[in-house]
């Protein structure tokens, strides 16, 4: 568990640099330069994510189970992750109603990912790990959307064509991992 956690603090921490503190940033990005600091970034973040599947490896083998979620549960994750993949899809497909309306539908994926994932698994490792992202991505979208209203950050509006190809993207992507990718990276098949 306590490399879990560690790759927690290590892979959130970095991420929550412009949660806490925005300033700082800026001033490493022009002091460093923006290739220097994206490396730094990158590398921190690597860091922190080797440990996190490290470490939630490890905790999986020896599981302390706090709770057993009903099998209905199942059904709601698989719903939920579907949403999250639709809003995942949003931050990249131009002009999609989504993200006009949310403006950080990454941040509200991971969000949605994180409670579907809580809701279908009562182990003390799932609650570490899906717990502190779905803590991590409250706070970060509170502050992405106060830096928006500080900065008056507007958006594009959404077009049909953008948001049914965010739409389609989404759930293309949620049918392959949910189906395949899900089973051959993490172990476990949504669908048996």
């Amino acid at each position: 568990m306590n490399y879990l956690i560690l790759g927690l603090v290590i892979f959130l921490g970095i991420h929550s640099i412009r949660i806490v503190a925005e300033g700082w940033r800026t001033g490493a990005r022009a002091q460093w330069g923006e290739a220097a600091f994206k490396g730094v970034y990158s590398l921190v973040s690597l860091v922190g994510f080797g440990l996190i599947i490290y470490g939630f490896g490890l905790a999986r083998e020896a599981p302390t189970m706090l709770w057993m979620p009903p099998r209905g549960m199942r059904h709601a994750a698989s719903l939920l992750t579907l949403i999250a993949f639709v809003f995942l899809a949003a931050a990249y497909v131009p002009r999609n109603a989504l993200k006009a309306r949310f403006h950080h539908p990454m941040v509200l994926s991971v969000k949605i990912w994180a409670l579907a994932h809580l809701l279908a698994n009562g182990s003390l490792a799932h609650m570490v790990l899906f717990g502190s992202f779905l803590a991590w991505a409250v706070l970060d979208f509170i502050a992405s959307r106060r830096r928006d209203r500080a900065l008056g950050t507007t958006y594009p509006a959404g077009a049909a064509a953008g948001t049914l190809t965010t739409l389609a993207v989404g759930a293309g992507a949620w049918v392959v991992f949910a189906l395949y990718l899900h089973g051959l990276l993490i172990g476990i098949r949504p669908f048996g």
